[in-house]
């Protein structure tokens, strides 16, 4: 499938990137228009850009539908401020139901059934029951076009962040389970990144890793190792030494069951290094693949 922008219409044109750009992470935005009325609508156009200074940045489109703009857009152009409030499972149905159109002057936190709360540094409130809050002063707006769907990216420096202390582990950084925060798929799916749905990726060691191209060809162009199984491989510093692994079972019946068999015997090293390999053992997978 090809999809070409202007051949198609932007609400299927809409569909596929929401459904392929995903999860995104929710930005539950809290404004105030210029009269004092609180306003809260959840974007899933939205990250973190910068940490010095810090920087968020959400869009706010205009409606595919009618071409028409939100309220949260109209209060970031006439008061500079707002509240970024993060979504978790816990809220995630009322953040749901904030994103409803009401008329203008609607006050969402009521319709929702949230807690506002007075913020330190800017006007609008936060949200007590999100668990973190980030106040923000709107450093600028640049519209991306003025046609149904187009993008406002509202850039705002973070002046205060609140944090919960029940999401925070023993050393006092954020612990992804107990934040249990929610993203946003296409159409009406969720994700939810908790449990076994979080998992570790080493970053890249300080000083470089081989890389794949340095890889033994016969690892390289492996038919079970995957492109996830190369990839912790040629993370290494360097290809080590084989170490016997005379205590271990699997790779020892390996051996001897196909030593005039070496394509069978090959597949069976590469099957087990990748079990190893899944479970994060990197050192012993390297010691099977090399093994004679």
């Amino acid at each position: 499938m090809r999809v070409v922008p202007g051949e198609v219409k932007t609400a299927d044109l809409h569909a596929y990137l929401l459904g392929s750009i995903a999860p995104r992470p929710i930005c539950f935005a809290s404004t105030i228009d210029s009269e004092g009325n609180a306003n809260l609508s959840p974007f899933s156009f939205f990250n973190v850009f910068g940490s010095k200074p810090p920087i968020l940045i959400f869009s706010p489109a205009r409606r595919v539908r009618d071409n028409t703009i939100k309220h949260t857009l109209e209060n970031a152009h006439d008061t500079k401020e707002v509240v970024i409030n993060v979504v978790n499972y816990n809220i995630v149905q009322q953040a749901s139901l904030s994103s409803c159109e009401y008329p203008k002057g609607t006050d969402e936190f009521v319709k929702a059934g949230f807690t506002a709360v007075k913020s330190d540094f800017v006007k609008p409130f936060r949200v007590k029951e999100s668990p973190v809050q980030l106040e923000c002063k709107v450093l600028q707006v640049i519209e991306t076009g003025q046609e149904g769907g187009a993008g406002n990216l509202v850039i705002c420096e973070v002046v205060c962040m609140h944090i919960d202390d029940n999401v925070l582990d023993a050393n006092g950084k954020i612990d992804p389970h107990k934040i249990d925060l929610v993203a946003r798929m296409g159409a009406d799916y969720y994700c939810r990144a908790s449990g076994s749905a979080v998992f570790e990726v080493h970053k890249p060691n300080m000083q470089l890793g081989v890389g794949v191209d340095a890889l033994p060809d016969v690892i390289r162009h492996s038919k079970v190792l995957t492109g996830n199984n190369l990839g912790m491989l040629g993370n290494c510093t360097s290809i080590p030494l084989v170490s016997p692994l005379n205590d271990d079972e699997r790779l020892t019946d390996i051996l001897k069951a196909y030593t005039h068999d070496e394509d069978t015997k090959k597949q069976n090293l590469h099957q087990y290094a990748k079990e190893l390999l899944d479970s994060g053992d990197v050192t012993k997978a390297w010691q099977v693949l090399l093994a004679e």
